[in-house]
C-alpha cells in the first residue's frame, strides 16, 4: 500500500510504526508541516496516519495549515480510505467526523492504565486490546465521541481514549508508538508540560518506566495489520 503520513514537529515522529512500515514493505511518503505544507493528490495514496503535535487542531492563527490540514482529514475519510490518529491526529478525526476536541478538565502526561470498554467488542480492533493495560500519555486536549463511532478504550483522567469507524478509521488518544528515543525528545521539547498536577508525572518517572514499551509497540502492530491488511478497501 502507499501510505502517506502527517507529522507537525520534528520531535513527534512515527516512533515504532516506522519499523512495522519498513517490515511490511509498505511505500511511504509524508507531509513534515513544519517544514512545508505539500499534501499528495486523492490518487496519490492509499491509506493515512496523522501524528500527535502540542499545538490545538484549531490553532489557525498561529498555524495556517491547520485549515488545509482539517479539510484533507476529512475528504479521505469521506473517501473510506483506512485512517488512524495519534493523539492531536485523533482529535483531528473527531473533527473531521462532526465532533469537538476541547481542553479537557486534566491534563495526562505519563504512564497511566487504560480501561477497555464495553462496547469495544463490536469493532475488530476490540479482539486485540488487552481488558487493562498502561501506555504513554502526552495530551491536555479530548474529544466527544463521533457520532456512529464505537468507544475502545477509556482512562481515569479522559473518558474517550479511542475510537473506530467502520473498522477502516482508528483514534487513539495515547502513545503505543513510542520508543525510550523518542519519549526522550518529547520530554526535551514539551519539559514545561510537566507541572505538579494529579495526572502529570514528572520527567525522572516517565522517563525511567522502561517496563510498557514492548507490549505498547506490540500492541501498535496488531491494531496496524488489523486496520491495514485484515479489510478490503
Amino acid at each position: 500500500m502507499r501510505i502517506h503520513t502527517l507529522q507537525h514537529v520534528p520531535f513527534e515522529g512515527l516512533g515504532s510504526i516506522s519499523t512495522w512500515l519498513e517490515h511490511s514493505a509498505h511505500h511511504l511518503s509524508s507531509t513534515h508541516f513544519y517544514q512545508d505544507c505539500h499534501l499528495p493528490q486523492p490518487d496519490e495514496f492509499d491509506a493515512l496516519i496523522i501524528m500527535g503535535g502540542p499545538m490545538g487542531i484549531y490553532d489557525d492563527q498561529q498555524y495556517p495549515w491547520l485549515k488545509q490540514e482539517r479539510k484533507f482529514i476529512k475528504q479521505t475519510i469521506n473517501d473510506k480510505k483506512p485512517v488512524l490518529g495519534v493523539c492531536l491526529g485523533a482529535q483531528f478525526i473527531a473533527d473531521a467526523l462532526g465532533s469537538k476536541a476541547y481542553p479537557n478538565t486534566h491534563k495526562e502526561i505519563g504512564w497511566f492504565d487504560i480501561e477497555k470498554t464495553k462496547k469495544a467488542s463490536n469493532s475488530a480492533f476490540g479482539k486485540h486490546l488487552p481488558e487493562r493495560f498502561t501506555a504513554l500519555h502526552w495530551h491536555g486536549d479530548t474529544f466527544d465521541l463521533p457520532e456512529g463511532a464505537t468507544p475502545l478504550l477509556s482512562s481515569e483522567a479522559c473518558q474517550n481514549q479511542a475510537f473506530s469507524v467502520a473498522d477502516r478509521v482508528l483514534a487513539l488518544q495515547f502513545h503505543l508508538e513510542m520508543t525510550p528515543s523518542s519519549t526522550h525528545n518529547i520530554i526535551q521539547f514539551c519539559a514545561n508540560d510537566l507541572v505538579s498536577d494529579r495526572y502529570i508525572q514528572d520527567a525522572a518517572t516517565i522517563a525511567n518506566t522502561n517496563e510498557h514499551y514492548d507490549a505498547s509497540n506490540v500492541l501498535m502492530n496488531k491494531l496496524l495489520n488489523q486496520l491495514l491488511h485484515h479489510n478490503n478497501f
